[in-house]
């Protein structure tokens, strides 16, 4: 029977165990790195940007601010200019009809009247929509030109401000009442042939009275609220 004989070096025992202890103590510490690792990948991370990158996107924050503050301004504008000119629009001078032929003139002298023409006359279709040339209020309707003489036939008056009434005469229909308030471009009444008329036409006049005898040129007027008769 052999007998193994072991040979041992001095400390080599010693050595062994702190080796072992030693790596034991890298697994737990590798092992507790690990997880923390993990951990620190589970949660929202806030990355520091460079002081010029932070910088950059508070002058573009800035710049961004500044052109919204420029957009609403400029749309603030726009809506204060439209304004006027809305009121502006809601206060002009339409003509007292569509689609037509001018034909006697005012001043113009002829037969047909008993001095000159008083007024602009509107060839048009007889039933022929006629509307206010501006806002105001009817003062005078009817036939017999509403007061004025049989030679208008049915006759119109509206007042204006500032001293002015217009007259639309030799209506078929009128479609208004005495004290009735009509806005610029509303209908009161149809063309027609009635009165002293060689056939269907408007005859429109600007007046700075409601009756007879206090008629201006029309056209000229019409053209001084911009008109392009």
């Amino acid at each position: 029977m052999s007998q193994r004989t072991e040979f041992r070096i001095p400390g080599t025992t010693q050595l062994r165990a702190r080796a072992a202890v030693l790596a034991l103590g890298l697994g737990v510490s590798a092992a507790v790195g690990a997880g923390a690792a993990v951990a620190a990948d589970a949660k929202p991370s806030a990355v520091a940007l460079p002081a010029s990158a932070a910088v950059s996107v508070q002058q573009q924050a800035t710049a961004q601010a500044k052109a919204a503050a420029h957009s609403k301004s400029e749309t603030a504008a726009k809506k204060a200019a439209a304004k006027p000119a809305a009121a502006k629009k809601a206060s002009s001078w339409v003509d007292p009809v569509k689609k037509y032929k001018l034909s006697a003139s005012f001043a113009q002298a002829g037969n047909l009247w008993s001095s000159t023409h008083s007024g602009q006359d509107f060839a048009v279709a007889s039933g022929t929509q006629v509307v206010a040339a501006h806002g105001g209020t009817v003062v005078k309707t009817g036939g017999n030109g509403a007061g004025d003489g049989p030679a208008y036939g049915n006759a119109v008056v509206i007042k204006h401000g500032n001293g002015t009434y217009s007259q639309y005469a030799h209506l078929s229909r009128v479609d208004v009442k005495p004290g009735q308030v009509v806005k610029t471009g509303q209908p009161i009444a149809l063309s027609g042939n009635t009165g002293n008329s060689s056939g269907p036409h408007l005859h429109f006049e600007i007046r700075t009275t409601a009756n007879y005898g206090s008629a201006v040129d029309p056209v000229a007027f019409l053209h001084s609220k911009g008109l392009n008769l």
